[in-house]
Protein backbone atom coordinates (compact mmCIF):
# COMPACT_ATOMS: atom_id res chain seq x y z
CA UNK A 1 0.00 0.00 0.00
CA UNK A 2 1.06 3.49 -0.82
CA UNK A 3 2.06 5.71 2.29
CA UNK A 4 0.04 8.14 2.78
CA UNK A 5 2.00 12.08 2.45
CA UNK A 6 2.42 14.10 6.17
CA UNK A 7 1.75 17.52 5.46
CA UNK A 8 1.99 20.58 8.71
CA UNK A 9 1.50 23.86 9.09
CA UNK A 10 3.43 26.06 10.84
CA UNK A 11 3.30 30.13 11.70
CA UNK A 12 2.28 32.59 14.08
CA UNK A 13 -1.47 32.46 15.81
CA UNK A 14 -4.03 34.15 13.83
CA UNK A 15 -2.15 33.09 10.56
CA UNK A 16 -5.37 31.44 9.38
CA UNK A 17 -3.83 27.78 9.48
CA UNK A 18 -7.31 25.65 10.20
CA UNK A 19 -8.99 27.50 7.20
CA UNK A 20 -5.97 26.22 5.25
CA UNK A 21 -5.84 22.54 6.96
CA UNK A 22 -9.73 22.44 5.81
CA UNK A 23 -8.90 23.32 1.97
CA UNK A 24 -6.44 20.63 2.21
CA UNK A 25 -8.53 18.02 3.38
CA UNK A 26 -11.21 19.14 0.34
CA UNK A 27 -8.36 18.60 -1.90
CA UNK A 28 -7.89 15.19 -1.09
CA UNK A 29 -11.50 14.13 -0.47
CA UNK A 30 -11.85 15.08 -3.92
CA UNK A 31 -9.26 12.80 -5.05
CA UNK A 32 -11.72 10.01 -3.15
CA UNK A 33 -8.72 9.69 -0.62
CA UNK A 34 -8.88 9.27 3.14
CA UNK A 35 -7.59 12.28 5.54
CA UNK A 36 -6.73 12.24 8.98
CA UNK A 37 -6.72 16.44 10.32
CA UNK A 38 -4.72 16.11 14.14
CA UNK A 39 -3.01 18.65 15.60
CA UNK A 40 -0.25 19.80 17.83
CA UNK A 41 -0.07 19.31 21.37
CA UNK A 42 -2.49 16.71 21.47
CA UNK A 43 -4.39 14.48 18.99
CA UNK A 44 -4.44 11.53 21.58
CA UNK A 45 -6.15 11.50 24.90
CA UNK A 46 -2.55 11.36 26.54
CA UNK A 47 -1.51 14.12 24.50
CA UNK A 48 -4.34 16.55 24.69
CA UNK A 49 -4.05 16.06 28.91
CA UNK A 50 -0.30 17.00 28.63
CA UNK A 51 -1.59 20.05 26.43
CA UNK A 52 -4.22 21.09 29.08
CA UNK A 53 -0.98 21.35 31.25
CA UNK A 54 1.07 23.13 28.79
CA UNK A 55 -1.70 25.84 28.12
CA UNK A 56 -3.11 26.36 31.20
CA UNK A 57 -2.61 30.11 31.82
CA UNK A 58 -1.95 29.39 36.23
CA UNK A 59 1.12 27.82 34.63
CA UNK A 60 3.19 30.59 34.67
CA UNK A 61 6.21 29.37 36.47
CA UNK A 62 6.39 26.32 33.71
CA UNK A 63 10.16 26.20 33.32
CA UNK A 64 11.36 26.32 29.59
CA UNK A 65 12.62 22.80 29.67
CA UNK A 66 9.77 21.66 31.49
CA UNK A 67 7.85 23.27 28.70
CA UNK A 68 10.47 21.21 25.82
CA UNK A 69 9.95 17.97 27.24
CA UNK A 70 5.88 18.37 27.88
CA UNK A 71 5.73 19.07 24.03
CA UNK A 72 8.01 16.14 23.23
CA UNK A 73 6.37 13.42 25.32
CA UNK A 74 3.09 14.88 23.47
CA UNK A 75 4.53 14.23 20.34
CA UNK A 76 5.74 11.37 21.25
CA UNK A 77 2.39 9.68 22.06
CA UNK A 78 1.40 11.82 18.50
CA UNK A 79 3.22 9.87 16.55
CA UNK A 80 3.20 6.23 17.71
CA UNK A 81 -0.43 6.09 18.36
CA UNK A 82 -1.97 8.12 15.34
CA UNK A 83 0.35 9.81 12.79
CA UNK A 84 2.59 6.90 12.02
CA UNK A 85 -0.25 4.10 11.82
CA UNK A 86 -2.30 6.89 9.65
CA UNK A 87 0.39 6.95 7.03
CA UNK A 88 0.98 3.46 7.08
CA UNK A 89 -1.92 2.71 6.40
CA UNK A 90 -2.31 5.45 3.13
CA UNK A 91 -3.77 7.84 4.62
CA UNK A 92 -2.70 11.39 4.09
CA UNK A 93 -2.00 13.39 7.69
CA UNK A 94 -2.59 17.36 8.01
CA UNK A 95 -1.33 18.53 11.26
CA UNK A 96 -1.57 21.94 13.10
CA UNK A 97 1.82 22.28 14.08
CA UNK A 98 4.46 20.20 14.92
CA UNK A 99 8.22 19.97 15.53
CA UNK A 100 9.35 22.68 13.66
CA UNK A 101 6.90 24.74 16.65
CA UNK A 102 8.94 23.36 19.57
CA UNK A 103 12.36 24.70 17.81
CA UNK A 104 11.02 27.74 17.01
CA UNK A 105 9.29 28.44 20.11
CA UNK A 106 11.60 26.58 22.63
CA UNK A 107 15.19 26.98 20.91
CA UNK A 108 14.42 30.51 19.35
CA UNK A 109 11.63 31.67 21.53
CA UNK A 110 12.89 30.36 24.78
CA UNK A 111 16.64 30.41 23.76
CA UNK A 112 16.69 26.76 24.26
CA UNK A 113 19.27 26.37 21.17
CA UNK A 114 19.82 23.37 19.50
CA UNK A 115 19.11 20.66 22.25
CA UNK A 116 14.94 21.18 21.67
CA UNK A 117 16.08 19.43 17.92
CA UNK A 118 18.00 16.55 19.88
CA UNK A 119 15.09 15.77 22.12
CA UNK A 120 12.43 15.76 19.19
CA UNK A 121 14.49 14.00 16.81
CA UNK A 122 13.96 10.76 20.01
CA UNK A 123 10.31 12.03 19.91
CA UNK A 124 9.26 11.80 16.48
CA UNK A 125 12.07 8.72 15.25
CA UNK A 126 12.20 9.64 11.74
CA UNK A 127 8.54 10.69 11.12
CA UNK A 128 9.09 14.05 9.25
CA UNK A 129 6.37 15.54 7.30
CA UNK A 130 6.76 15.79 3.81
CA UNK A 131 5.97 19.09 3.27
CA UNK A 132 5.67 22.02 6.09
CA UNK A 133 3.54 25.26 4.96
CA UNK A 134 4.79 28.04 7.24
CA UNK A 135 2.10 30.87 7.34
CA UNK A 136 4.15 34.04 7.78
CA UNK A 137 2.58 37.08 9.48
CA UNK A 138 3.93 39.49 11.70
CA UNK A 139 3.02 38.02 15.13
CA UNK A 140 1.32 41.61 16.19
CA UNK A 141 -1.03 41.28 13.47
CA UNK A 142 -1.62 37.76 14.65
CA UNK A 143 -1.98 38.42 18.31
CA UNK A 144 -4.83 41.34 17.20
CA UNK A 145 -6.89 38.40 15.81
CA UNK A 146 -6.91 36.39 18.55
CA UNK A 147 -9.33 37.55 21.90
CA UNK A 148 -7.19 38.50 24.63
CA UNK A 149 -9.40 36.69 26.93
CA UNK A 150 -8.93 33.42 24.90
CA UNK A 151 -5.72 33.50 24.86
CA UNK A 152 -3.55 30.70 26.14
CA UNK A 153 -0.08 30.95 28.44
CA UNK A 154 1.91 30.93 25.28
CA UNK A 155 0.18 33.14 23.35
CA UNK A 156 -0.25 35.39 26.36
CA UNK A 157 3.82 35.79 26.09
CA UNK A 158 5.54 39.28 25.27
CA UNK A 159 5.81 40.63 21.72
CA UNK A 160 9.44 40.21 22.22
CA UNK A 161 9.11 37.00 22.78
CA UNK A 162 6.66 36.25 19.36
CA UNK A 163 8.97 37.93 17.02
CA UNK A 164 11.75 35.81 18.30
CA UNK A 165 9.63 32.88 17.64
CA UNK A 166 8.84 34.20 14.09
CA UNK A 167 12.97 34.60 13.73
CA UNK A 168 13.05 31.04 14.65
CA UNK A 169 10.34 30.17 11.66
CA UNK A 170 12.56 32.06 9.49
CA UNK A 171 15.41 30.69 10.06
CA UNK A 172 14.24 27.06 9.67
CA UNK A 173 12.51 28.12 5.95
CA UNK A 174 16.52 28.52 5.30
CA UNK A 175 17.24 25.77 6.60
CA UNK A 176 15.05 23.25 5.10
CA UNK A 177 13.86 24.90 1.81
CA UNK A 178 13.39 21.30 0.27
CA UNK A 179 10.60 20.81 2.87
CA UNK A 180 9.56 24.14 4.36
CA UNK A 181 7.86 26.00 2.53
CA UNK A 182 7.05 29.96 3.01
CA UNK A 183 3.46 31.35 2.20
CA UNK A 184 2.65 35.16 2.26
CA UNK A 185 -0.06 35.06 5.29
CA UNK A 186 -1.27 38.89 4.31
CA UNK A 187 -2.88 37.41 1.16
CA UNK A 188 -6.75 36.68 0.45
CA UNK A 189 -7.61 33.04 1.83
CA UNK A 190 -7.96 31.86 -1.68
CA UNK A 191 -4.80 33.21 -2.80
CA UNK A 192 -2.95 30.96 0.35
CA UNK A 193 -5.09 28.23 -0.86
CA UNK A 194 -3.92 28.21 -4.32
CA UNK A 195 -0.43 28.72 -3.33
CA UNK A 196 -0.97 25.51 -1.01
CA UNK A 197 -2.42 23.25 -3.41
CA UNK A 198 0.34 24.13 -6.00
CA UNK A 199 2.75 23.03 -4.33
CA UNK A 200 1.25 19.22 -3.08
CA UNK A 201 0.38 18.85 -6.55
CA UNK A 202 3.95 19.23 -7.46
CA UNK A 203 5.12 17.14 -4.32
CA UNK A 204 2.40 14.40 -5.49
CA UNK A 205 3.95 14.14 -9.17
CA UNK A 206 7.66 13.52 -8.19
Amino acid sequence: MKKGMFITLEGPDGSGKSTQIEAIKAFFEKKGEKVLITREPGGTPISEKIRTIILDRENKEMEPMTETMLYAAARAQHVAQVIRPALNEGIHVICDRFLDSSIAYQGYGRGLGDCVAVINAYAVQDCMPDLTFLLKLNPEIGRKRIDKEKQDRIEQESIDFHNRVFNGYEELELQFPDRIVGIDANQEIGEIREEILYHIERHLER
